[in-house]
């Protein structure tokens, strides 16, 4: 690692060199008198000197051992397997209680010796960060990403009163947004696992003071008379069957039925129906929610009640089961009736990073009046209200041009040079989970690292992706699996080792590179078509 004193880190690249959680990174900047003070920023926008940051790794020893945290989760997932979510459950009940008998004796030990060392809230955000970091794993869809949830902070602002999540999951929305003082929370959740790790969260931290029920919000809703301050929702998407046929005569639908196809518009109305004069709800929507022919008459009618008061674009990337971008949709329900909002406001957040920061600036923010709504098509999505100045589409679409140009240069000498070889490595070959048991390499999140100076880590991970042990992790279903321990790995010297793992860093090296071409490359054709049909760009006149 390079001691440049200029470079900086965030919390979640420090988590990742040292092979930890972001919540083991808070942990110790709490445990630690002498955990470096951010450089610049504060808070979650902090930024650390890199060169601070590798000396307290090396002086603490926390980039070499297997972290304990580690240790609880791969203990988990031994024990329950693809359960995780009831293994969530026990072992933040374990937390709670400290009598449980389901949890095994090792996991138990692990478990109540980390909490020891640090604290059972930061036990249970270390696994909670694993867990929704594990693309595909069964249950994951129950959670919100830190991404959106910070999003949805920022535009919450201040509050008091009643928060309520009708979707709530295992609470990560729920208990991020309402932990402020002054805040009583609600939910419920269909999945039982899930709402019972909900609850125990709650139980762990008491001065949350949270109630959690089970069923599914929208055919047996368990609080039919709260109205809440506040109401936030990360609702199932695309769900085939809400129960419309059996809600038709429902009061809950104050803007229209929503037909079998507009799932996520009852969940809309569901959540407004919960609301309080005077109170908001943030709802998180696909964005073809926003100009669906199917729609069009509730979200017309959501305008001329005037409770629709905000349309946000975020980047993709901020969801956790799926890459595509995702809208909010804000609403307010009047004190008063007939003295709703006389415009939308729409904000285009979609070319942001999904890091952030989401204070828009003011080309990114337009008040559209009610009236310019209410046409054929009445689409709410942000871009199609705010139009760039030529001046900056212009300017951007230049840069985009040079960068593409610096990249396909950059591209053009990245492959490894090879040679000829044998046509097969015939000879002896060693599986992952017996250098596992060995103590000679360390899993985490389907990569493995060194921990012996006689293995190369970048050697270990290239030949993870070779096309036999590809096959090997892929189930029938072919649903690539994270565990990679009957992975198979050739024996050679570390000198060869050092040399494989060279050319497989350089190809990773080109790969990302490729992809960021490609993401150049379609960002340079969006913008010059973009500004050619909207008149921002002209073609560049024959001299």
């Amino acid at each position: 690692m390079g001691s440049d004193t200029s470079a900086l880190v965030t919390a979640a690249e420090i988590a990742k060199l040292a092979g930890v959680t972001r919540a083991a990174v808070s942990n110790w900047r709490k445990r630690y008198p002498d955990f470096p003070e951010p450089a610049s920023g504060a808070g979650g926008r902090a930024l650390y000197a890199l060169s601070e940051i590798d000396l307290w790794l090396g002086t603490h020893g926390k980039r070499d051992d297997v972290s304990a945290e580690v240790l609880v989760w791969q203990a988990v997932r031994d024990q329950y397997g693809d359960e995780i979510l009831t293994g969530l459950a026990d072992v933040t009940e374990l937390l709670v209680s400290g009598g449980s008998t389901v949890v095994g004796p090792d996991l138990r030990t692990l478990v109540l010796g980390l909490a020891e060392e640090s604290s059972e809230a930061d036990v249970v955000a270390g696994l909670i960060e694993r867990f929704l970091g594990s693309p595909g794993r069964a249950g994951v869809e129950q959670g919100t990403s830190a991404r959106l949830v910070q999003a949805i902070r920022h535009f919450a602002g201040e509050i008091t009163g009643v928060v309520f999540d009708p979707a709530c999951g295992i609470g990560s929305l729920l208990f991020s947004v309402g932990d402020r003082p002054g805040v009583t929370l609600a939910g419920q959740e269909v999945n039982p696992e899930a709402t019972r790790f909900a609850s125990a969260r709650a139980a762990l931290d008491r001065a949350v003071g949270a109630k959690i029920e089970v069923g599914d919000s929208l055919r047996e809703d368990h609080w039919p008379g709260l109205r809440a301050a506040l109401v936030v929702c990360d609702p199932p998407v695309a769900v085939p069957d809400w129960g419309r046929e059996g809600l038709l005569l429902d009061p809950r639908w104050e803007f229209g039925v929503p037909t079998r196809a507009e799932g996520e518009l009852a969940w809309l109305q569901h959540c407004y129906a919960h609301v309080a004069p005077g109170g908001r709800a943030i709802v998180v929507m696909p964005p073809s929610v926003a100009y669906r022919k199917a729609g069009r008459r509730i979200r017309a009618e959501l305008i001329r009640r005037g409770v629709l008061t905000h349309v946000i674009a975020l980047p993709a990337g901020m969801a956790i089961s799926h890459t595509q971008p995702v809208h909010l949709w804000l609403l307010a329900r009047p004190v008063k009736p007939n003295l709703g909002s006389a415009s939308v406001r729409m904000i285009d957040l979609a070319d942001n990073s999904p890091d952030g920061p989401f204070e828009p600036n003011p080309s990114q923010v337009v008040d559209v009046p009610l009236v310019d709504l209410l046409d054929e098509e009445v689409d709410f999505t942000p871009g199609r209200h705010i139009v760039p100045s030529s001046t900056d589409q212009l300017a951007e679409y230049i840069a985009t041009c040079e960068a593409l140009s610096r990249r396909l240069q950059e591209l053009q000498n990245l492959l490894p040079p090879l040679d000829s070889g044998p046509g097969t490595l015939d000879g002896v070959s060693v599986r992952i989970a017996d250098l596992v048991r060995a103590g000679l390499v360390e899993i985490s999140e389907g990569t493995v690292k060194s921990a012996s100076d006689q293995l190369d880590t970048g050697y270990l991970n290239g030949f993870l992706r070779s096309a036999a042990n590809v096959k090997r992790a892929t189930s029938r279903s072919g649903t690539f699996q994270i565990d990679v321990r009957g992975s198979r790995v050739p024996q050679m010297s570390i000198d060869d080792q050092r040399r494989y793992g060279s050319a497989f860093q350089t190809i990773d090296e080109f790969e990302l590179c490729l992809r960021d071409l490609a993401k150049l490359g379609g960002l340079a054709a969006s913008l010059a078509r973009d500004g050619l049909t909207q008149g921002t760009l002209l073609p560049e006149s024959e001299s």
